[in-house]
């Protein structure tokens, strides 16, 4: 049975949490427990960290379970 993906937001980035595609390495709950805490009822805050930490943290999710959106970045110039 697949999980509901979890979606979480601040004025900055997105972070989303796919269960179903999730193996349990616990790579972000070790390396960045200020955003991801399995002890709170919304276990990713991302407002604990910067956007760049939270972004790098996603990045070496080895099942790709986490995803994120950035909110911050300037637009590409326009050539």
């Amino acid at each position: 049975m697949a999980g509901k993906l979890q979606s979480y937001s601040s004025d900055h980035i997105t972070v989303t949490f796919d269960p179903a595609v999730c193996t349990h390495a616990a790579r972000c709950v070790k390396e960045l427990p200020a955003v991801f805490d399995v002890s709170r009822r919304k276990w990713i805050d991302p407002t604990a960290a910067s956007a760049d930490a939270i972004e790098a943290q996603v990045q070496r999710c080895p099942s790709g379970a986490l995803q994120c959106t950035r909110h911050d970045e300037a637009p590409a110039a326009l050539t």
